[in-house]
């Protein structure tokens, strides 16, 4: 082929893939993510992340928890092979599935509980989205209004029908029970019901433990599948069994459940992604099936996840004093946030708000559902360099005492108004 020929040829093949790419276009931006890049950006000394869904301390700098740096002792020079790999996989999800239906439970010893060790949170609904798709494919998924923003993308890169139902109401601030309730009524036998079990991501809006009772009853009736999206068990009260509670009045009911789970943000893990999905079977024989499916999903998707975040998992789980010092360390975060919540509330109404700022302490977990209007929120970042997402969603980890006076100043200061979202 002669030279002229050749850079032809390269000519008509550069064209094609160019063309190819031409139909590439930029993905809608995160709004989680996206408020994180605006604040990195901002050169203001004065600037506030409240975004950022991971625990930070008083002077808001991520934290790495003792019960962490103890497990990371035990685990240093693992070798991490085959084997080892294998045998913690195991026991992260023997761990996990106590945590969340209780070590005494009967469903523990009576093999009916298929788990996997997962990417994170995200990566077990994403297991079990696919999982959906193909044994479930004419069920819908019914997500809370409003719910994480991405388990939206999740179920629909799985291509899943989905919708919603009721759950937070604007004008308490708080649950929208009723409507809860008939929108379960309303659903088409057999749907999929997505629950937070606590520490709702983003309101912060959790039932009391009769309202669960009565979800429990009202899903059992229609034969709707529940699962949990269980990413900040122990940060809405501080105590994991609590915080597992709903799930436990389901399990009492007799439902066959789902469960995602997240180790990122109640042991400050956020980059090892380490999670766990589990899901309760009928018996044995279902048990095993359905473990292999999830395998299978997991193998074409990523093979495994690394291994060195779940031995420091499984390690501070299962070791009796590792543990502890985990707990306590939670139920420190947790009374932080509390404190901070009460500051904010209280400083607030110092300046004299028109507004009602209780649900600030009616809320529980990481996040306050504010009600400051996606114009608001607008104006808390142009003018005070305040960074949150656009339904006025503040991650209470990032509010700190030092910062306190400055955000209730920049919030009185854009709601003054009156006016209510």
């Amino acid at each position: 082929m002669s030279r002229a020929l050749g850079d032809a040829v390269a000519r008509r093949g550069v064209s094609a893939h160019r063309q190819w790419w031409d139909r590439v276009r930029p993905a809608p931006k995160d709004p989680i993510t996206s408020v994180s890049r605006a604040f990195l950006a901002d050169a203001s000394p004065n600037k506030i992340n409240l975004g950022v869904g991971a625990y930070r301390d008083e002077e808001g700098k991520p934290v790495v928890l003792r019960c962490v740096k103890n497990a990371e002792a035990k685990v240093a020079g693992s070798e991490f092979l085959e084997s080892i790999s294998a045998s913690a996989n195991s026991r992260l999800v023997e761990e996990s599935v106590k945590l969340v239906y209780g070590k005494d439970a009967n469903v523990i010893g009576e093999g009916r509980l298929a788990g996997v060790q997962t990417l994170s949170g995200t990566g077990a609904c994403r297991l079990f989205a696919e999982f959906q798709r193909r044994f479930y494919p004419r069920s819908k998924i019914y997500f809370p209004d409003p719910t994480w923003s991405n388990h939206h993308s999740i179920w629909k890169d799985a291509e899943v029908p989905q919708s919603t139902f009721s759950h937070y109401d604007p004008k308490s601030k708080g649950l929208n029970f009723p409507a809860l309730v008939d929108d379960i009524k309303n659903a088409p036998d057999g749907s999929f019901f997505l629950l937070h079990p606590c520490a709702h991501n983003p309101t912060g809006v959790d039932p009391t433990e009769e309202e669960w009772r009565e979800i429990s009853y009202h899903l059992k009736v229609k034969n709707h599948f529940p699962f949990f999206d269980m990413a900040y068990q122990g940060f809405s009260s501080g105590d994991l069994d609590r915080d597992a509670q709903a799930i436990r009045t389901f399990l009492q009911d007799g439902h066959l459940i789902g469960c995602a789970q997240s180790f990122a943000k109640n042991m400050g893990l956020y980059g090892h992604r380490v999670g766990c999905l589990s899901l309760l079977c009928t018996d044995t024989e279902q048990a095993v099936a359905v473990k292999s499916q999830l395998q299978q999903i997991a193998r074409a998707m990523y093979g495994s996840p690394p291994i060195r975040g779940v031995l420091l998992v499984s390690t501070i789980l299962g070791d009796p004093d590792t543990k502890a010092l985990w707990v306590e360390e939670l139920r420190a975060m947790v009374n932080r946030i509390c404190k901070i919540r009460e500051a904010l509330r209280e400083s607030l109404e110092k300046l004299g708000s028109p507004l009602n700022w209780e649900h600030i302490t009616n809320q529980v977990g990481m996040f306050c559902f504010s009600g400051i209007t996606p114009q608001q929120t607008e104006q808390l970042q142009r003018k005070f360099h305040i960074y949150m997402t656009a339904d006025g969603r503040i991650s209470m980890a990032g509010v700190t005492m030092s910062n306190m006076d400055y955000l209730a100043n920049a919030i009185h200061e854009v709601t003054k108004s009156g006016r209510e979202s």
